[in-house]
Protein backbone atom coordinates (compact mmCIF):
# COMPACT_ATOMS: atom_id res chain seq x y z
CA UNK A 1 0.00 0.00 0.00
CA UNK A 2 1.52 3.39 -0.99
CA UNK A 3 0.44 5.83 1.74
CA UNK A 4 1.75 9.79 1.14
CA UNK A 5 1.87 12.45 3.10
CA UNK A 6 2.06 16.42 1.34
CA UNK A 7 3.08 18.99 3.03
CA UNK A 8 3.69 22.12 2.68
CA UNK A 9 2.47 25.72 3.47
CA UNK A 10 -1.11 27.36 2.52
CA UNK A 11 -1.11 27.97 -1.39
CA UNK A 12 2.22 25.70 -1.96
CA UNK A 13 -0.06 22.90 -4.30
CA UNK A 14 -0.59 20.60 -2.05
CA UNK A 15 -4.52 20.35 -3.64
CA UNK A 16 -3.17 20.65 -6.80
CA UNK A 17 -0.39 17.89 -6.45
CA UNK A 18 -2.57 16.01 -4.72
CA UNK A 19 -5.17 15.30 -7.72
CA UNK A 20 -2.08 14.42 -10.01
CA UNK A 21 -0.72 12.02 -7.44
CA UNK A 22 -4.48 10.36 -6.99
CA UNK A 23 -4.85 9.81 -10.43
CA UNK A 24 -1.31 8.46 -11.46
CA UNK A 25 -1.31 5.97 -8.33
CA UNK A 26 -5.06 5.74 -7.88
CA UNK A 27 -4.83 6.65 -4.21
CA UNK A 28 -7.90 8.01 -2.44
CA UNK A 29 -7.77 11.53 -0.66
CA UNK A 30 -8.14 12.48 2.89
CA UNK A 31 -7.86 16.30 2.89
CA UNK A 32 -8.59 17.20 6.15
CA UNK A 33 -9.24 20.78 5.05
CA UNK A 34 -12.22 19.41 2.85
CA UNK A 35 -13.37 17.13 5.76
CA UNK A 36 -12.99 20.30 7.81
CA UNK A 37 -15.60 22.05 4.93
CA UNK A 38 -17.71 19.46 4.31
CA UNK A 39 -18.73 19.35 7.76
CA UNK A 40 -18.95 23.13 7.76
CA UNK A 41 -21.12 23.09 4.75
CA UNK A 42 -23.53 20.74 6.23
CA UNK A 43 -23.69 22.51 9.91
CA UNK A 44 -23.03 19.53 11.78
CA UNK A 45 -22.12 19.90 15.23
CA UNK A 46 -18.84 19.27 14.55
CA UNK A 47 -18.90 21.70 11.65
CA UNK A 48 -20.33 24.23 13.88
CA UNK A 49 -16.90 24.09 16.25
CA UNK A 50 -14.48 23.67 13.27
CA UNK A 51 -16.04 26.92 11.97
CA UNK A 52 -15.49 28.81 15.35
CA UNK A 53 -12.05 27.33 15.46
CA UNK A 54 -11.31 28.19 12.25
CA UNK A 55 -12.49 31.78 12.46
CA UNK A 56 -10.23 32.69 14.90
CA UNK A 57 -7.17 30.94 12.83
CA UNK A 58 -6.79 28.26 15.47
CA UNK A 59 -6.07 24.36 14.34
CA UNK A 60 -8.67 21.98 15.38
CA UNK A 61 -7.89 19.70 18.38
CA UNK A 62 -5.51 16.62 17.51
CA UNK A 63 -8.34 14.50 18.92
CA UNK A 64 -11.15 15.44 16.60
CA UNK A 65 -8.85 15.47 13.76
CA UNK A 66 -7.90 12.24 14.05
CA UNK A 67 -11.10 10.52 14.93
CA UNK A 68 -12.36 12.17 11.55
CA UNK A 69 -9.26 10.76 9.77
CA UNK A 70 -9.34 7.30 11.29
CA UNK A 71 -13.03 7.08 9.86
CA UNK A 72 -11.86 8.58 6.71
CA UNK A 73 -9.52 5.85 6.02
CA UNK A 74 -11.82 3.15 7.41
CA UNK A 75 -14.45 4.29 4.60
CA UNK A 76 -12.19 3.32 2.12
CA UNK A 77 -11.51 -0.07 2.46
CA UNK A 78 -10.55 -0.98 -1.11
CA UNK A 79 -7.91 1.84 -1.75
CA UNK A 80 -4.63 0.74 -2.82
CA UNK A 81 -2.94 3.91 -0.96
CA UNK A 82 -4.06 6.99 0.62
CA UNK A 83 -2.09 10.44 -0.12
CA UNK A 84 -2.81 12.58 3.48
CA UNK A 85 -3.11 16.28 2.74
CA UNK A 86 -3.01 18.87 5.63
CA UNK A 87 -2.41 15.94 8.12
CA UNK A 88 -0.38 15.73 9.96
CA UNK A 89 0.25 19.51 11.58
CA UNK A 90 2.02 18.16 14.78
CA UNK A 91 4.28 15.50 15.88
CA UNK A 92 2.29 14.15 18.24
CA UNK A 93 -0.65 14.00 15.28
CA UNK A 94 2.26 12.21 12.96
CA UNK A 95 2.76 9.65 15.86
CA UNK A 96 -0.90 8.81 16.36
CA UNK A 97 -1.14 8.03 12.33
CA UNK A 98 1.52 6.21 12.37
CA UNK A 99 0.15 3.77 15.15
CA UNK A 100 -3.27 4.06 13.35
CA UNK A 101 -1.81 2.75 10.38
CA UNK A 102 0.55 0.20 12.31
CA UNK A 103 -2.83 -0.94 13.88
CA UNK A 104 -3.94 -1.74 10.14
CA UNK A 105 -1.13 -3.16 8.85
CA UNK A 106 0.71 -0.15 6.57
CA UNK A 107 2.57 2.59 7.06
CA UNK A 108 3.46 6.14 5.45
CA UNK A 109 5.65 5.69 2.61
CA UNK A 110 6.80 8.95 1.77
CA UNK A 111 6.69 12.40 2.93
CA UNK A 112 6.85 14.86 0.14
CA UNK A 113 7.06 18.33 1.19
CA UNK A 114 6.61 21.26 -1.04
CA UNK A 115 9.13 24.19 -0.75
CA UNK A 116 7.56 27.85 -1.13
CA UNK A 117 8.86 30.78 0.16
CA UNK A 118 6.12 33.19 1.75
CA UNK A 119 6.07 35.70 -1.37
CA UNK A 120 5.00 33.25 -3.63
CA UNK A 121 2.40 32.33 -1.64
CA UNK A 122 0.80 34.92 -0.60
CA UNK A 123 0.69 35.76 -4.56
CA UNK A 124 -0.95 32.23 -4.97
CA UNK A 125 -3.84 32.45 -2.64
CA UNK A 126 -4.32 36.28 -3.29
CA UNK A 127 -5.44 34.18 -7.02
CA UNK A 128 -6.77 31.24 -5.58
CA UNK A 129 -9.21 33.35 -3.41
CA UNK A 130 -10.59 35.77 -6.53
CA UNK A 131 -11.19 32.14 -8.27
CA UNK A 132 -12.90 29.93 -4.90
CA UNK A 133 -13.51 32.40 -2.62
CA UNK A 134 -12.51 30.36 0.08
CA UNK A 135 -13.17 31.54 3.53
CA UNK A 136 -9.71 30.82 4.95
CA UNK A 137 -7.87 32.41 2.49
CA UNK A 138 -9.22 36.35 3.88
CA UNK A 139 -5.73 37.68 4.44
CA UNK A 140 -5.96 38.09 8.41
CA UNK A 141 -6.39 34.43 8.73
CA UNK A 142 -4.03 33.29 5.93
CA UNK A 143 -1.35 35.16 7.23
CA UNK A 144 -2.14 33.38 10.43
CA UNK A 145 -2.52 30.16 8.77
CA UNK A 146 1.17 30.34 7.30
CA UNK A 147 2.91 31.99 10.44
CA UNK A 148 1.59 28.39 12.23
CA UNK A 149 2.92 26.77 9.46
CA UNK A 150 6.70 27.83 9.70
CA UNK A 151 6.45 28.37 13.68
CA UNK A 152 4.49 24.97 14.42
CA UNK A 153 3.90 22.48 11.32
CA UNK A 154 7.39 22.79 9.30
CA UNK A 155 8.76 20.73 13.28
CA UNK A 156 7.09 17.62 12.04
CA UNK A 157 9.47 17.25 8.89
CA UNK A 158 12.07 16.36 11.22
CA UNK A 159 10.16 13.61 12.58
CA UNK A 160 9.67 12.24 9.37
CA UNK A 161 13.18 12.54 8.09
CA UNK A 162 14.55 10.44 11.19
CA UNK A 163 12.51 7.84 9.19
CA UNK A 164 14.12 8.57 6.21
CA UNK A 165 10.83 9.15 4.43
CA UNK A 166 10.47 13.00 3.66
CA UNK A 167 11.38 13.71 0.11
CA UNK A 168 11.92 18.04 -0.10
CA UNK A 169 10.32 19.42 -3.36
CA UNK A 170 10.53 22.52 -5.24
CA UNK A 171 7.05 24.19 -5.40
CA UNK A 172 7.77 27.03 -7.34
CA UNK A 173 7.85 26.23 -11.32
CA UNK A 174 5.35 24.39 -13.47
CA UNK A 175 2.81 22.52 -12.33
CA UNK A 176 4.21 19.63 -14.70
CA UNK A 177 7.60 19.72 -13.57
CA UNK A 178 6.65 20.11 -10.00
CA UNK A 179 4.80 17.10 -10.06
CA UNK A 180 7.78 14.94 -12.41
CA UNK A 181 9.71 15.67 -9.41
CA UNK A 182 7.33 14.55 -7.03
CA UNK A 183 6.64 11.00 -9.21
CA UNK A 184 10.49 10.73 -8.97
CA UNK A 185 10.40 11.00 -5.23
CA UNK A 186 7.72 8.46 -4.57
CA UNK A 187 8.92 6.02 -7.47
CA UNK A 188 12.79 6.16 -5.81
CA UNK A 189 11.16 5.51 -2.11
CA UNK A 190 9.09 2.26 -3.05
Amino acid sequence: MLNIVIFGPPGAGKGTQSQNLIEKYKLAHISTGDIFRAHIKNDTELGKKVKELLANGVLVPDSVTISMLEEEVKKNPQAQGFIFDGFPRTVPQAEALDAFLKSINTSISVVVALDVNENELKIRIAERKKIENRADDAEDKLLKRIDEYFSKTIHVLPYYESQSKLQKINGIGKVEDIFSAISKAIDNSK
